[in-house]
């Protein structure tokens, strides 16, 4: 009885091994990204619509299986490059944990699985999820290599999100909304370059394998990146001063408090990258990050006063 016992634990361990591994590369924590897909319902005060909250959390379903499944596509693809990183080698295929074969049938499920649910959502829907798979894909197998093609590409993919969400619930796309979001996003991507670079220079190495920048990139990087995010407040500034946000908000110029709050925080932010202090993925730093807490709970707060 105590043999079938062991026997039984040691067919187990390996499988929930290889579980855990799995659960690990399709990197749950990123789905954050995809809650994007939510700000136009909230943004077009539909949040007490049962119908526009299913459907935006069907989209929110399908954008987190194909990025999941991309993500899979991507370690497979970077496995060398990956296993000579400094971070990145302790993904579950370079590292080993996860075989090429499992990471790509996990790929195949998880993209036919998001493909399945955007197309229950609508052909509109499903065309913006096939664009981001397209130019994820793009991105992984070229487009990253190219200087400041891949961080347009990068802030791109944020703002696909949000374009998904408006047509998941069939609002009308809002030019406001999508021109501080590719500015903001393009801010970001510029500070997840950023301190990548800041990484290698601090390892005494010239530029990163596979990629076009070089250490002495840093200082245009921070500058372009600032700026990018310091147009986005522009921005939103220009679009509370509008005709526009009269039609949604009752007192909108308390919307005027929230740019002090972005202000603070996109330079913060970019205060902590020089500083070589900010992780090289943004999204796991503001997971992390109180001040990023404290600025969304407030920007929500302004966001329900003017309404």
């Amino acid at each position: 009885m105590l043999r079938e016992e062991v026997a039984d634990k040691a067919v187990r361990f390996p499988a929930a091994k290889k579980a855990k591994a799995f659960v690990r590369a399709i990197r749950v924590h990123q789905w954050i990204k995809n809650s994007l897909v939510f700000v136009p319902l909230v943004l077009a005060h539909l949040v007490n619509d049962p119908e526009a909250v299913r459907l935006s959390l069907v989209g929110f379903f399908a954008f987190s299986m194909c990025a999941s499944g991309a993500y899979l596509l991507n370690d497979v693809l970077d496995v060398e490059a990956d296993r000579q990183h400094h971070q990145k080698k302790f993904r579950p295929v370079a590292a080993g944990d996860l075989s090429i074969r499992a990471a790509l049938i996990g790929s195949f499920l998880l993209l036919g699985s998001g493909l399945t649910a955007g197309l229950l959502l609508s052909a509109d829907f499903m065309n913006v999820l096939v664009l981001y798979v397209a130019l994820t894909l793009a991105y992984s197998i070229y487009l990253k290599q190219l200087v400041l093609v891949d961080v347009v590409l990068l802030a791109s993919l944020y703002t696909i999100r949000i374009i998904a969400g408006t047509t998941a619930i069939g609002a009308p796309d809002s030019p406001w909304l999508l021109g501080f979001s590719i500015f903001f996003f393009l801010s970001l991507a510029f500070s997840k370059r950023y301190s990548e670079l800041s990484n290698l220079k601090r390892q005494e190495k010239e530029r990163p394998l596979g990629r076009g920048y070089r250490a002495g990139d840093l200082e245009q990087l921070a500058r372009m990146g600032s700026a990018s995010g310091y147009i986005s407040i522009l921005i939103l500034a220009l679009y509370i001063n509008s005709d526009d946000v009269v039609a949604l908000y009752a007192e909108p110029q308390r919307l005027w408090l929230i740019c002090p709050f972005l202000i603070y925080w996109i330079s913060r932010g970019w205060l902590v990258a020089t500083r070589g202090e900010l992780h090289e993925d943004p999204v796991i730093y503001a997971l992390k990050d109180k001040a990023s807490y404290f600025v969304g709970a407030v920007t929500a707060f302004i966001l329900i006063m003017a309404s």
